[in-house]
């Protein structure tokens, strides 16, 4: 029978909820335990599937379709496993289910209220992994922060949770801050006595606290809060800022978590942290040896969870290539050819990056024109490598007006359209092609020499396709399909053999790149961008050149 350990927050947001239970998972994972995460967020939305990046950050896509919050992308590149769709659950989502029930008369006319009928629903999906799965333990990540109205089905479902399971089946983890008065020089603790209070007012009480903080603790401290807010000492975790969120697992072994977790388990067995990997990738982050400078063409740039994933990945490759990956973020939507040379002239790549919308566009057909033209190393994402047909279609098949009806949908040269089973879709949420397809692969291509085989599959999200009316065209002037689904004709990969390194694709390969895998191509891109800065610096240097001979 599966344990369940809840991550609650309290006294602000944004204090790390997801890094923290997928730093749990990782040491109990470590140690040799079958785990996994789900969160629970208490917005009305069914999924963010719909919602703006700028809203709520990227949406992040499993294996099986869902669109589900950023925090499974941590959950994925920290336990190197796949998540799916009954990993995210939504208020609107609950609700959507026990309203449709009600529909159908499965309640037998009672009166349908949030306890017990809401909190039930809540109660079994909490469970459902545990009953559906062989896991030993499962981490839940409760959204919003205690107090807010949103989040009380879902910590009433808990406090339901802790009373029905067996004392050493359930656990409650909170997280909380301990803010510094600089003015004062202190460290203050009545925040988190609040938030516990707050917590044991609806019912649960915390078996585990952790504390963030800018400042060492110290007994005292840790002391202080123990009594106060009723947990033993050696349940007061300090969770101290980190460079990287990648620290936060070794941070936590120090603090002896997971062993402090597996006590209060009554789980008395287990191995010692099988971590070589993750010490690894952490000492190879820490100690780069070399550095390059990649262009973040996007949109939403001023929300760096916009591009949470795309960013990760650059980490994980950047650490692959014993290289530091410096991004360096360019709005599409004040690119012009004007100014795409200054704003550009500095960097050793360029990502175009995926997004929706006509807003910014032109600007990122200017920065795929600069890239091609300049030799500089190009990857392009979703409507990034649809930007790069458009570029080609205009500038060399000499096609001006080639666009997508995306952004135009009058226009005579589609070179993207939409996909035909997308056409007679009205509802939007949930409705893209979603999730995971299969893609062949060309052989003695620059994608085949990436992946090193001929079949893979990625994860998609996306309306529009590029149209293969024009493929024999772009073939024929140098731009090749060199990834295709072979059911659907879809063009999943286009590159420029002619071009050091050029290279766009349809699907989202950021959803795939973990810490101990990282993303062929991301590692492929950084490891292009190392070379073209390494040839750029000799031409300014023909001392380091001569030395290097």
């Amino acid at each position: 029978m599966a344990k369940y350990i809840f991550v609650t927050g309290g006294v602000t947001s944004s204090l790390g909820k997801g890094i923290i239970a997928a730093s749990l998972a990782k040491l109990l994972q470590a140690r040799g335990f079958k785990t996994t995460i789900q969160k629970f967020d208490p917005y009305i939305n069914v999924d963010p599937g719909t919602m703006n990046p700028y809203e709520h950050g990227e949406c992040y896509v499993t294996e099986d379709g869902a669109e589900t919050d950023l925090d499974l992308g941590h959950y994925e590149r920290f336990l190197n496993i796949f998540t799916s769709q009954v990993n995210n659950v939504t208020t609107g989502s609950i609700y959507q289910t026990v309203i449709n029930r009600e529909r159908e008369g499965a309640y037998l006319g009672k009166t349908v209220q949030v306890i017990p009928h809401i909190t039930d629903e809540i109660k079994r999906r909490m469970q459902l992994l545990g009953e559906t799965n062989n896991y030993d333990i499962i981490v839940t990540e409760i959204g919003g922060t205690v107090g807010d109205i949103e989040s009380l089905p879902f910590i009433e479902a808990v406090r339901q949770l802790q009373w029905e399971l067996p004392d050493e089946d359930c656990l409650v983890l909170h997280l909380t801050l301990i803010p510094y008065l600089k003015a004062a020089k202190e460290l203050k603790t009545k925040p988190t006595q609040h938030s516990v209070k707050l917590l044991s007012e609806n019912g649960v009480h915390p078996d585990i606290l952790i504390c963030r903080t800018e400042h060492p603790l110290g007994d005292e401290i840790k002391r202080k809060i123990a009594l106060f807010c009723n947990v033993k000492l050696d349940s007061v975790i300090e969770a101290a800022d980190a460079s990287t969120i990648y620290e936060v697992p070794m941070a936590m072994l120090k603090e002896q978590l997971d062993v402090t977790v597996l006590k209060k388990l009554n789980i008395t067995s287990y191995n010692e942290p099988e971590l070589g990997k993750w010490k690894d990738f952490l000492e190879k982050l820490k100690r780069p040896r070399n550095k390059v400078t990649i262009g973040l063409i996007g949109k939403y740039i001023e929300l760096q969870d916009a591009y949470k994933s795309i960013l990760e990945s650059f980490i994980h490759a950047g650490a692959m290539n014993d290289c530091k990956v410096q991004v360096v973020n360019v709005h599409s939507e004040f690119i012009t050819e004007d100014n795409v040379g200054e704003k550009l002239r500095e960097l050793d790549g360029l990502l175009v990056a995926p997004g929706f919308g006509f807003r910014g566009v032109e600007g990122k057909v200017i920065a795929v024109k600069y890239a091609r033209e300049n030799n500089l190393p190009f990857f392009g994402i979703c409507l990034g490598m649809q930007m790069a047909a458009i570029e080609f279609a205009r500038n060399v098949l000499g096609i001006t007006d080639a666009d997508s009806t995306e952004m135009r949908a009058d226009t005579q040269n589609p070179v993207i359209d939409m996909m035909e089973e997308q056409k007679k879709i009205t509802i939007k949420g949930g409705t893209m092609r979603l999730g995971s397809y299969p893609c062949h692969i060309k052989e003695n291509t620059l994608a085949h020499r990436i992946y090193g085989k001929t079949d893979i599959s990625e994860r998609h999200r996306h309306r529009w396709e590029f149209n293969n009316a024009y493929l024999n065209r772009f073939e024929n002037a140098g731009m090749i399909a060199s990834g295709l689904n072979t059911a659907s004709g879809l063009v999943e990969i286009m590159e420029l053999p002619s071009h050091p390194f050029f290279i766009g694709v349809q699907y989202h390969p950021e959803l795939k790149s973990t810490v101990e895998n990282p993303h062929p191509i991301f590692v492929h891109f950084i490891k292009a961008s190392k070379e073209f800065a390494e040839a750029k610096n000799s031409i300014k240097n023909p001392l380091l050149q001569s030395e290097m001979i």
